[in-house]
């Protein structure tokens, strides 16, 4: 991975930091708690003179969980898909890639990166992952065009299976055309 991705440790940001209105910011801890596979808006702002001083993710830079209380969220992602840029805490990294970063993500979620990041970790009450190690961990890249394809078709089944206000009435409108399809085909003589 560290021929593909460079990995930028967050900085400085605290819940106690936390403004009603400000500049986009992202704790590590929202990352398994608050945001799913990606976002293009934060739930959190910081004041400017804090924003300042933060490391910064940049459209479709990917913001990883560092540091969690058990192995399986560390290491939990989401690609920032916002229009400007958003600070980030410590405990977690800017993953920045000329890949695609949804392709990075879900490589992320899969049991090939899980099985090499469980060798990895460290700690018994606060687990960590080291970017370091994963610089190391291996990754099969397909070309961009063929990345792109992966993407689109594992969204198609994330909205299946995630969304019940698309996925499902999809689901169930698919399934009446395809009965109403065989009955008719059945019932012709």
């Amino acid at each position: 991975m560290g021929s593909i991705c460079a990995f930028t440790r967050g900085n400085g940001l605290q819940k106690k930091d936390f403004v009603e209105v400000g500049l986009p910011v992202i704790h590590y801890g929202q990352i398994y708690t608050k945001y799913g596979f990606s976002t293009s808006e934060t739930i959190s702002f910081a004041e400017k003179s804090v924003f300042e001083k933060l490391k910064k993710a940049k459209p479709n830079d990917i913001i990883m969980a560092t540091t969690s209380e058990n192995v399986e969220d560390v290491g939990k992602a989401t690609v920032w898909e916002g229009n400007e840029e958003a600070g980030i805490s410590g405990d977690a990294y800017i993953v920045r890639t000329s890949q695609n970063s949804r392709f990075l993500n879900y490589y992320f979620k899969s049991i090939h990166f899980q099985m090499q990041k469980e060798k990895k970790v460290t700690g018994t009450k606060v687990i960590r992952i080291n970017s370091k190690d994963m610089e190391k961990f291996l990754v099969d890249l397909p070309p961009l065009t063929q990345q792109e394809l992966i993407v689109s078709t594992l969204d198609k089944f994330d909205i299946l299976t995630h969304s019940l206000s698309q996925g499902l009435p999809k689901e169930i409108e698919q399934r009446q055309k395809e009965y109403e399809y065989f009955r008719d085909k059945l019932l012709r003589f």
